[in-house]
């Protein structure tokens, strides 16, 4: 299934419509679709190097909005909201955060984990109903997804622009495991900043 899914997408990127597409799966992807919007994108980059930042911007704004919906499945419709949950192997996690955040922890580890989810390849899906469950500040959830939405589909729209078919190999081979410790490493700075800013005020 997921192997059609993915040569569907493929297809798409080279459709006449394919922008409205990308938003398209770019939406769903952020809520219960299991191929990311990346598969759309690096092709359709590479087709039309131009419109490189107009991809990276569909594909961002969609993605969002996406994870906007996904919120709000997880905070009124909580059996659909904890099928697609379970289906990712996240129930035990969700339901101990919950009560984490219920007794006033666990912030900051939700905001990091919601940051990896939007950068890296962690299932985004699972994470944005899973703030809708939890009830995580929605403000503060939209902020984060479009830090790390826009900062991933824009170093993958912009590499594809300026490397073309070597990013596409690379991406195949190393793809995940180089974003996921960009992202690691991105936290690690952001906790580093928010320590200095804690112990000079």
């Amino acid at each position: 299934m997921f192997n059609r899914l993915y040569k569907k997408c493929l297809n798409l990127a080279a459709h006449k419509s394919s922008n409205f597409f990308l938003g398209l799966v770019s939406f769903i992807e952020s809520s219960f679709f299991p191929i990311p919007p990346d598969v759309m994108i690096i092709p359709m980059v590479i087709a039309k190097k131009k419109n490189y930042l107009k991809i990276f911007f569909i594909a961002s704004v969609f993605s969002v909005l996406g994870g906007i919906f996904g919120y709000v499945l997880g905070a009124i419709f909580f059996d659909i909201a904890m099928n697609i949950i379970e289906f990712y192997g996240y129930e035990n996690k969700v339901i101990s955060l919950k009560s984490s955040l219920s007794h006033g922890e666990g912030f900051l580890a939700w905001l990091s984990i919601l940051f990896l989810a939007g950068f890296t390849p962690l299932p985004y899906k699972a994470f944005t109903i899973a703030s809708g469950l939890i009830s995580f500040n929605i403000l503060i959830f939209i902020i984060v997804s479009l830090i790390s939405r826009s900062l991933r589909f824009f170093l993958i729209s912009y590499l594809s622009y300026k490397f073309g078919d070597l990013f596409t190999e690379f991406m195949d081979k190393h793809g995940s495991k180089w974003f996921t410790i960009l992202g690691l490493l991105l936290i690690l700075i952001f906790v580093i900043i928010f320590l200095i800013l804690k112990f000079n005020a």
